[in-house]
């Protein structure tokens, strides 16, 4: 019974952000939308803070298991933008609440994971210095948030991921067109 009480209050409360700003959802409202009483939100969490925490936690968790691996850029920025956009208006709701910051520290943890797939795999079988590859990591990982950062604070248009996208596709052709401008010389 527990776990469908659970179950119940995150899918109300995801319900009610997809309808309504963050700062207009109370415990009182989730609870009777449940049909239960309060001291079963306070049960199963310690606020909505905490109750925010563990669904980005959550959806974190999915997307990662859904790409284990990554060989391009691309795919690490295109994984990023699921993960931002799964429940669009719930996020764009809590990217405008004080609860920002949950987001943002989830975003940061898929990113990494994501850049260092991604880097671990091109670079299989390199000679690489450590430190340097922790450099690369780092910055391609700010980068990635960056990026999805402002995509988050343009309202999720989709022009602008497409145009991300493409800056990065149009890097990598360049990589390619310069690699083979040196095999001709």
């Amino acid at each position: 019974m527990a776990n469908f009480t659970k179950k119940a209050i995150k899918e109300t409360f995801i319900t009610m952000l997809e309808e309504r700003p963050l700062s207009d959802i109370t415990v009182k409202d989730i609870a009777e939308k449940c049909e239960i009483n309060r001291n079963s939100f306070y049960y199963h969490y310690k606020d909505i803070p905490s109750l925010i925490e563990e669904i980005v936690k959550e959806e974190a968790e999915q997307i990662l298991e859904k790409y284990p691996s990554v060989s391009t850029i691309v795919e690490c920025f295109d994984a990023l933008i699921e993960f931002a956009s799964h429940r669009k208006k719930a996020i764009m709701h809590i990217y405008r609440s004080v609860s920002r910051e949950v987001f943002e520290r989830h975003l940061m943890m898929v990113s990494e994971f994501f850049v260092s797939n991604y880097v671990n795999t091109v670079l299989t079988g390199e000679s690489v210095n450590e430190t340097d590859k922790k450099t690369v990591i780092g910055y391609y990982k700010c980068v990635c948030f960056g990026l999805v950062l402002n995509w988050l604070s343009t309202g999720m248009k989709d022009e602008y991921a497409h145009e991300i996208r493409r800056i990065f596709l149009l890097k990598d052709r360049a990589k390619e067109f310069a690699a083979l401008l040196q095999e001709q010389v």
